[in-house]
């Protein structure tokens, strides 16, 4: 049993007109989720908010969203303690992931090269050096027709077919995933 002259005295204020604040939250995060806004941070000097979510990879936001999303972060807007954004969200079925992306034209039998690791898209050895290939041009099984690096290790990516470059289907210096469509190749 601890002596009463320890006990340590704590002040909670209630916030002002929680009300309106929380209804300014809502329509936020509704606003953000009809721009398809996949992360946002809010941070002032009594309130912080964090918001994920699950969106497909071609969303954004659009700049007149933008414009719009600034007009409802005007400081005057919100002036709340921290809340807690699970709290305004209402509990929603998990969301589906998205339909995988259809093949590059399947019907033409082009062959896709598929990145056989996770890192960063490079179509040349060296920036400034011109690329491995290019459209139009020809090229064997095991030549080499890229760099992916990952963990700062340059992994050369060979082609695992023979014929002509198509389509490249990343940009240069793009992050990739495993799997991932690098190249269209027509075989021939």
């Amino acid at each position: 049993m601890k002596p009463a002259g320890n006990k340590k005295a704590e002040t909670k204020v209630a916030p002002k007109d929680t009300s309106s604040e929380l209804a300014e939250l809502k329509a936020l995060v509704e606003f953000l989720k009809k721009h398809e806004v996949a992360e946002f941070d809010l941070d002032r000097k009594d309130f912080k908010v964090r918001l994920k979510f699950t969106q497909p990879e071609s969303a954004h936001a659009s700049s007149a969203s933008l414009a719009e999303l600034a007009r409802l972060l005007a400081p005057s807007t919100i002036a709340a303690p921290v809340v807690s954004a699970a709290a305004l969200i209402p509990a929603a079925a998990p969301v589906a992931a998205p339909a995988p992306a259809p093949p590059v034209d399947s019907d033409a039998g082009l062959h896709i090269v598929k990145s056989p690791i996770v890192g960063t898209f490079y179509e040349s050895p060296s920036p400034g050096a011109s690329a491995f290939v290019e459209i139009g041009d020809k090229v064997q099984k095991g030549q080499v027709i890229c760099i992916v690096e990952a963990m700062k290790l340059m992994n050369e990516i060979e082609s695992d077919a023979s014929g002509e470059i198509v389509k490249r289907l990343v940009s240069n210096g793009q992050p990739i995933e495993f799997g991932q469509p690098l190249y269209a190749i027509r075989q021939g």
